[in-house]
């Protein structure tokens, strides 16, 4: 049936009356005219929580953390994550897990059957606020894995309000297209019910349990006018800190204090595995600087829950080249994350929908636990190491092998940190072309005293790497 003009009129005047905070759209304003209008204004227009300033981030996936899989079994780990000197928690979906349609014995934590409930597996809702409760006393912040853009197939709006959802041609519940997620459907982000159903349970988890924000999977197949929406509410409730599984900076203007780089990880497994060389990443930190602001934090990881079980561990991906490229996400422009078991040398590929508990006997003699825990100390030691617009920008080092040698410095204030990697199988000798890196610096982990001069050569084994830093608090 073909509707006259009135009608359309007439529905459209109905949606924007309906009163909802969640509605899709409201009558445009007229835009002010600046009375200069060459003045450059800041893009990003969120505040970022003061404590995110040097952060960073740890992921617990709550059900193969512990042999026992619990908030309970959780919370006993804390003064060991106090040690190693993380600063947010980042737990994966905490909710009832579909059974409909589910894959594998226990399921997927992305299919999330009751937005307002916690996966029994894990535990209780009083067990969660006690999870919660001891890691702020510890001073930990914890964000939740939300799952916006679908539900499970049995999540109960699916049979209270099924036109929430998007159908396929036949007009059945569909699943995100193109990828296999057979075990989820997809809302309809058009519906304001949904918008109001999803953003009243973030704010529930804010208020009721008093969790610091969210991490947001696939963030940008919701649209941002929510999460602009939604950040402005969970900020009047408290400050919060919002990651986005996203790659696009608009993103980071009203909703996002983070963002992943996806590409900056792409592009060192690429090097790690031979597939590229060092100048690979000067297009990445190119893009960083050009197009994205400065306030922005991006995301540098060497593994997460989803790298772990489908792409490789850590030691497939990276090989001997692990150590040096855990200490540039640490100390390049980014805000770096911990995935669990880590730091305590996990060298396999946890299953996804089943019990696999992280083997931790290894922790003790794992020199890349001790590594991380002296890069977090390093980097909280160099204020210009912080994290989004606290930190400073890296500058290239210029240097006559640039296929091998990545050098950069980062410097304001009167701190100065030089980073020089050999991103490489083979050893280099590199002639510093520029005096940016000259002065004298105390050294990574070894404290000695070191001196770099304008033209000076650096060597370095296969994948090696030097830290140095000078005016370090």
């Amino acid at each position: 049936m073909k509707l006259t003009r009135p009608l359309i009129i007439a529905a459209g005047a109905a949606l924007l009356g309906a009163g909802s905070l969640y509605a899709m759209g409201s009558a445009p304003e007229e835009p002010e005219v600046s009375a200069d209008p060459w003045t450059p204004q800041p893009y990003v227009e969120l505040s970022h929580p003061e404590w995110s300033k040097d952060a960073v981030l740890y992921q617990i996936n709550t059900r193969q953390f512990t042999e026992e899989g619990t908030f309970r079994a959780a919370e006993k780990e804390l003064p060991r994550l106090k040690e190693l000197g993380v600063d947010i928690l980042w737990l994966m979906p905490i909710h009832p897990i579909g059974e409909k349609n589910r894959k594998g014995t226990l399921g997927s934590p992305y299919s999330v059957k009751d937005y307002y409930d916690v996966n029994p597996e894990f535990g209780t809702k009083e067990d969660f606020r006690h999870f919660v409760d001891a890691a702020h006393e510890q001073g930990f912040h914890v964000i939740l894995d939300l799952v916006a853009n679908h539900t499970a197939w049995d999540n109960e709006l699916a049979a209270k309000h099924p036109d929430w959802y998007e159908k396929d041609w036949k007009g059945d519940f569909r699943p995100t297209p193109w990828w296999d997620w057979s075990d989820v459907i997809d809302l309809d982000w058009s519906k304001p019910g949904v918008r109001q159903h999803v953003g009243e349970a973030m704010e529930y988890w804010v208020r009721e349990f008093d969790v610091d924000g969210y991490r947001a999977d696939v963030a940008g197949y919701v649209p941002i006018d929510f999460w602009e929406t939604e950040r402005a509410r969970l900020d009047a409730i408290k400050p919060v800190f919002m990651l986005a599984e996203w790659k696009t900076p608009d993103l980071t203007r009203k909703a996002f204090d983070a963002v992943y780089a996806w590409e900056w990880h792409t592009t060192v497994k690429n090097i790690a595995q031979g597939k590229a060389d060092a100048t690979a990443l000067f297009g990445y930190y190119a893009e960083n600087q050009s197009n994205w602001p400065e306030e922005a934090m991006r995301l540098t990881y060497i593994a997460n829950h989803d790298s772990n079980s489908w792409e490789g561990t850590q030691y497939e991906n990276f090989g001997d080249a692990l150590p040096a490229f855990m200490a540039l996400s640490f100390t390049g422009e980014g805000l770096p994350m911990v995935y669990n078991g880590q730091e305590a040398c996990n060298a396999k590929r946890l299953e996804f929908f089943e019990k696999d508990p992280i083997d931790w006997s290894q922790g003790e003699d794992c020199e890349l636990g001790d590594l991380i825990s002296d890069l977090i100390t390093f980097r909280k030691a160099n204020p210009v190491l912080a994290n989004g617009q606290w930190g400073a920008r890296m500058s290239q080092v210029v240097n006559d092998k640039p296929q091998q040698l990545f050098a950069w410095v980062r410097q304001e204030d009167g701190n100065k940190v030089v980073g020089l990697f050999n991103l490489s199988a083979k050893p280099v000798s590199a002639k510093l072309t520029d005096a940016l890196a000259a002065g004298t610096y105390t050294e990574f982990r070894s404290g000695e005293s070191v001196t770099i001069k304008d033209g000076d050569t650096v060597e370095l084994p296969a994948w090696g790497y030097r830290l140095l830093s000078s005016g370090a608090k």
